[in-house]
This record gives structure tokens, sequence and C-alpha cells, in this order.
């Protein structure tokens, strides 16, 4: 299986799910905007604002090529002499709804190939509600161990756990939002890591995830975006999408990393609201939902029975 297969898929990929929500919104387009790197290849980003559901949404492909960076290079531990060169490739997403009541997700899946040989994927998709929902919450972890199961029994148990710590603001003591799963470094087994799978079965999985995206957020659509809702509960929406802020510019390395190699920055940016607030030691009330959301913002909550 070549690269430009994978580059294929997510372009594919990065259609549909632009369709879907083009069609779940029923109001606004996709914007595309074209873009090269500087090391070589380029991207596609698409964008959509000020939709029926949609306040701010982006859907990314990138295909970038080029000199293994000196800062990955010593996360790789790879020598400063050899000539490695890579080509990463993945489809990114985030969405920032309207209505409260509609939560944010994000998706991300990639393929990382070195010219030595070495190869793997990541990515993962989490779910951010403003105001938690049990019911949803579960249907959606369900969803997602349901995926995994298909190709190894290890994998939701095992990508649960590192979304519950990855996707975590420590100076919150809280995490972003429900989860979902995350994996990054996922190697064919031959390379010794003891997945028991091949490089076409790990893509089968990485087809799977990206794949569940677009039904399991139109569902979520439909279900909320009538909702009524008050100037309170967008006032939190508000404040939520600040610590969404506040994780993605100071704990996500995905961002940290494409800022520090001169990465594309309106692409790499375009996961942040349109709009977040912030208000000094904001305590919700007592026994109120927004009390409620906050007391599930933890790790280890088994939503899948």
């Amino acid at each position: 299986m070549k690269v430009e297969d994978i580059e294929s898929f997510f372009k594919q990929l990065q259609d549909n799910i632009c369709a879907a929500i083009q069609e779940a919104d029923g109001q606004s387009e996709f914007k595309e905007d074209l873009w090269q790197h500087h090391s070589g290849g380029g991207g596609r980003t698409r964008l959509i604002q000020n939709g029926g559901v949609i306040e701010k949404g982006g859907v990314n492909f990138s295909s970038v090529k080029g000199e293994v960076h000196p800062r990955l290079r010593q996360q790789m531990q790879l020598s400063d002499t050899d000539d490695f060169h890579f080509t990463a490739t993945g489809v990114s997403i985030v969405m920032h709804p309207k209505n409260p009541h509609v939560p944010i997700i994000h998706m991300n899946v990639r393929y990382f190939e070195l010219s030595n040989g070495t190869c793997w994927f990541g990515g993962g998709i989490d779910l951010t509600p403003h105001y938690v929902i049990e019911e949803d919450a579960k249907t959606f972890h369900n969803h997602l161990k349901t995926a995994c199961d298909k190709h190894h029994p290890d994998f939701y148990p095992k990508f649960k756990t590192w979304a519950d710590d990855y996707f975590f603001i420590q100076h919150r003591n809280e995490t972003r939002g429900i989860g979902g799963v995350f994996f990054d470094y996922l190697k064919p087994d031959e390379a010794g890591y003891g997945n028991n799978l091949s490089k076409e079965e790990l893509f089968a999985f990485v087809k799977e995830i990206g794949e569940s995206f677009a039904p399991v957020y139109t569902r979520l659509m439909a279900k909320y975006k009538d909702k009524p809702f008050s100037e309170e509960q967008k006032q939190w929406q508000y404040l939520r999408r600040g610590r969404y802020v506040e994780f993605n510019l100071v704990w996500d390395r995905g961002t940290k990393f494409g800022l520090e190699t001169n990465g594309r920055t309106e692409s790499i940016l375009m996961s942040l609201p349109p709009q977040a607030n912030w208000e000094y030691n904001f305590i919700p009330e007592e026994n109120s939902v927004e009390a409620k959301t906050l007391a599930w913002l933890r790790k280890g909550v088994e939503w899948v029975e």
C-alpha cells in the first residue's frame, strides 16, 4: 500500500464529510482555500461559517513533505547526521455550533512515513458538549467502542484512556469534554509493536474512525439544532469555548508543533471558535445544569456498561 492510496482516501473523506455537514447545516457552504507548504506538498482548508447550525467549522486535508525538523528528530530520537525525509498526510476537523445544546466535536486521522520506511497512524475523535447529556455520551462512546472492536479488542479501552489523559486541561484539573478515543504512533506489527495488525489492517481501522464522524455528528446536529436556549446559556457556551481555546493553545501537541515548525498558521488555528469569553473565577450555582456538566469533566468515567 502506497502513501498515495492513503492520501486519496483522506481527500475523499474530506469531500464526504463536507457534503454531509453542509447538508445537515442547511444554510451555509464550505469555502476552500488551497495552500502550499514551504517544505513541499500542501493542503485544502475548507471552512464553513455563519450557517444554520455551525457558527464556524473546518475540515482540513493536508499532505506535507520535507526534511525532518530538528524538533521531530529529537522527539523520535533520530540521528542528526542521517538524511531523513518525511511525508505526513491527514484530515483534521473541528466544529463550533451556534446552539449551545449542540456539542463541539473534533476529529483527526493522519499517517506519517519516514524515508527509512518507518510509518505509523494517529488520530482520534472526541466530543466537547457545553452541556453534558449522559444518554448522548453513552451513545457516542458505544459507537466508538463498536468501531474499535471490529479491529482489535484492546483498542477501545486503551484509546479511551489515552483520550482521557490527552484531552485534559491540567491547569484547570478538568477534561476538555467527555473524551472519545485517541491514538498515536500506531505502527504495523512487523515493526514489533505487538498489535498483531498489518499496515493494511491499521489503515482499515483508521478508515473506520474517519467514516464514523459524519453519522455521529449530523445526528447530534439534527437532535439539538432547534432546541431553544437563553442568553445565559449562550454566555455559558462562550465560557466553555474559552476552555477549548486554553487546551488548544497551551496543551495540544499538534498546535504547538505546527506553530513551532513554521506550519500554516491559518490552518493550524482553524480549530479556534469565532468568539470565546473568560470570566474571573466563575462558579456556577450549586446543582445547576452547568455545575452538573463540570462534575462530568473528569478522567475515568465509564460511559460503556
